[in-house]
């Protein structure tokens, strides 16, 4: 409070700790305390801004996060009498303001009912933007919440009762998503397989076993570069930073298995990983240079000088090979396509992938044709006040739970 009273701001996480979820837990009323006792106290009407941290990968070392930023929700002034009397009174308008801030996060997160659908909304959203453009973080984000807000909207709209060709896209979506990573490809890649001849050499494209033997042989030096490339990048890796890599994975690994066995809310106690690994690496980074400067004291002809300039280029080796391995890692990427073309059922798959992503992105944009119109500004509009929206599906959700506990109270009179 006295922070808030001279200016400053706060940080607070409303839900009262971590977890790896695709939707918000229920939040705190600490945050709603702290905005009225501000207002009672010091006069000051906090402005609560909302801050969305959308990751990607985020038990991933140098996964990646977006932060977006929401247009901040103020107490009414005129509440301010119903708290200090206290009781149900304060209960309630603690409550309501409660449920505006969890309103104004929904406005900066992607909030969906489970990984799969996660996984789902992503893969139409890259099926469904124009191949030719390239996506910035921000527009990838505000698609994806179009197409996670809008699946909500439709939900809404046939109760929960998918109408079998949703389901049937929605199965092909998945099962396309699940080729791809079993291919080791990207979507993006999948563009390019119209232009590469993933089949020469078959009787149907009438390619002669020259050709074959010359495009494999290019397939081969494509792999070697590749292989030649991570080996580089992998040798000061493997003296620096693998061991301590490998001993934060194992730690990292047993610390999410307690934290998941000590939490309600955690489905793979995913969300904890990352940060035991960074303490571990704290402490075992210095260990190993430690370790090396003594094997280099103990078992070298080495001068103090010459000890004293190998320890000091440590850290800078230790970062280079950080940047390398990221760069290698690009590159294994990129490898697994190339091995999967030399093996003939592999090469079927990836014959068969672009006829199949056409398929089924002229289905998705039918779809989205025929619904898009219903759904309103999400669908219409290019800038969305994201706030009114998630209210306005939050006030549809309640519309349509008392439409069915009505209906159901109605079926136990008859009966």
């Amino acid at each position: 409070l006295e922070r808030l009273a001279s200016g400053g701001t706060i940080g607070i996480f409303p839900e009262g700790g971590s977890h790896d979820r695709t939707d918000l837990l229920p939040l705190k009323v600490g945050v709603s305390l702290i905005a009225y006792s501000a207002l009672e106290k010091d006069g000051i009407n906090v402005p609560i801004v909302p801050v969305g941290l959308n990751y990607f990968r985020a038990h991933r070392f140098r996964g990646k996060v977006t932060v977006e930023f929401g247009s901040p929700t103020y107490i009414e002034p005129s509440t301010l009498e119903d708290y200090k009397r206290g009781g149900s009174d304060k209960r309630r308008v603690c409550n309501a303001l409660l449920g505006r801030i969890e309103d104004s996060m929904r406005s900066v997160i992607v909030s969906v009912p489970d990984y799969e659908k996660l996984q789902m909304i992503h893969a139409a959203r890259r099926l469904y933007r124009e191949d030719t453009e390239t996506e910035t973080a921000e527009q990838r984000q505000d698609m994806g919440r179009r197409f996670a807000e809008g699946y909500k909207r439709m939900l809404l709209k046939v109760k929960g009762d998918l109408p079998e060709e949703w389901l049937n896209l929605q199965s092909r979506i998945l099962s396309y998503q699940k080729e791809l990573n079993q291919l080791g490809i990207k979507d993006y890649q999948v563009v390019g397989l119209d232009h590469e001849e993933v089949e020469i050499g078959s009787e149907t494209q009438g390619h002669g076993k020259g050709e074959t033997v010359l495009h494999r042989m290019n397939i081969m030096g494509h792999i070697v570069h590749l292989l030649f490339i991570i080996v580089l990048a992998a040798l000061p890796s493997m003296l620096l930073n693998f061991p301590v890599g490998m001993a934060s994975r194992i730690y990292s690994n047993r610390r999410r298995k307690v934290a998941l066995a000590a939490s309600k809310v955690k489905i793979k106690g995913y969300d904890v990983m990352l940060s035991e690994r960074v303490l571990c690496s704290i402490v075992l980074v210095p260990t190993l240079w430690m370790i090396y400067g003594l094997i280099l004291f103990f078992f070298t002809n080495l001068d103090g000088p010459s000890l004293a300039v190998c320890f000091t280029c440590f850290p800078l080796f230790s970062y280079w090979s950080i940047m390398a391995t990221e760069e290698g890692m690009a590159d294994v990427k990129d490898l697994r396509p190339y091995v999967m073309r030399m093996i003939p059922s592999a090469r079927k798959r990836l014959a068969a992938l672009p006829a199949t992503r056409k398929a089924l992105r002229a289905d998705l944009r039918a779809v989205i044709r025929h619904i898009g119109p219903s759904l309103g500004d999400i669908y219409y509009e290019k800038e969305v006040n994201w706030q009114e929206i998630t209210t306005e599906t939050k006030r549809l959700s309640t519309i349509s739970s008392e439409i069915t506990e009505e209906t159901k109270a109605e079926g136990k009179k008859e009966d």
